[in-house]
């Protein structure tokens, strides 16, 4: 028979120690994490504090201090550059086609995460919330269009591209049709955005004869 020694196994001292609240940045990444993840899941309608609380292991007076509305914590996490979009970079690749190919790949690779999930619903209902729509676009997708836009007149200075077909609305063309494909598909591939680089982007900006 084991002796009584009047100690708690360390095993039963570790099962009923009380779990750690997380602290500062940790904390801030799991809040923003768990808002994501459960957009992603559901829809703006049901998001609410005391259901991200609880997945971010703090209570909801955490995030009420920080965020009045769910809406300026959406905003938050799809634009911390650790848990949503950031701001993108350009992939110096050298050449047109590699540019695109690889910007608007990392872009579709996103949307498939659970950040990139959670724009989904954003997206569908923004007849809903036209305000959340606007700054969404504004902070998330239009930075995606002004750097394309970048690469493409980097391509006019290499003789890549025409510079008459260099303009905000042609940028604009292959972070939408991936965002389409995106809603309509949920995943797009990397042969897709080939397809779309090859077969829309490039023949688009491709240099034409002086008229």
């Amino acid at each position: 028979m084991p002796a009584i020694t009047g100690q708690v196994p360390a095993s039963s001292r570790a099962a009923a120690a009380p779990v750690a609240r997380r602290r500062g940045a940790e904390l801030t990444r799991a809040i923003y994490q768990a808002t994501l993840e459960e957009l992603a899941r559901t829809s703006f309608e049901e998001l609410a504090f005391d259901k991200i609380a609880p997945l971010a292991g703090t209570g909801k007076s955490a995030l009420y201090r920080r965020w009045s509305t769910p809406e300026q914590l959406v905003l938050a996490a799809l634009t911390d550059p650790s848990t949503g979009f950031g701001e993108p970079t350009a992939p110096g690749t050298g050449s047109l086609r590699g540019d695109l190919t690889t910007l608007l790949g990392g872009f579709a690779r996103v949307l498939d995460e659970p950040r990139g999930r959670a724009l989904r619903p954003l997206l569908i209902q923004r007849a809903r919330h036209p305000e959340l729509f606007d700054e969404v676009r504004r902070r998330v997708i239009l930075p995606h269009q002004r750097l394309l836009l970048t690469i493409l007149q980097a391509a006019v200075d290499r003789g890549e591209a025409d510079p008459r077909c260099v303009t905000p609305l042609v940028a604009s063309v292959g972070p939408r049709l991936v965002i389409a494909d995106s809603l309509e598909h949920e995943t797009v591939g990397q042969a897709r955005v080939r397809s779309i680089v090859d077969e829309v982007l490039l023949p688009l900006t491709a240099p034409r004869l002086p008229r």
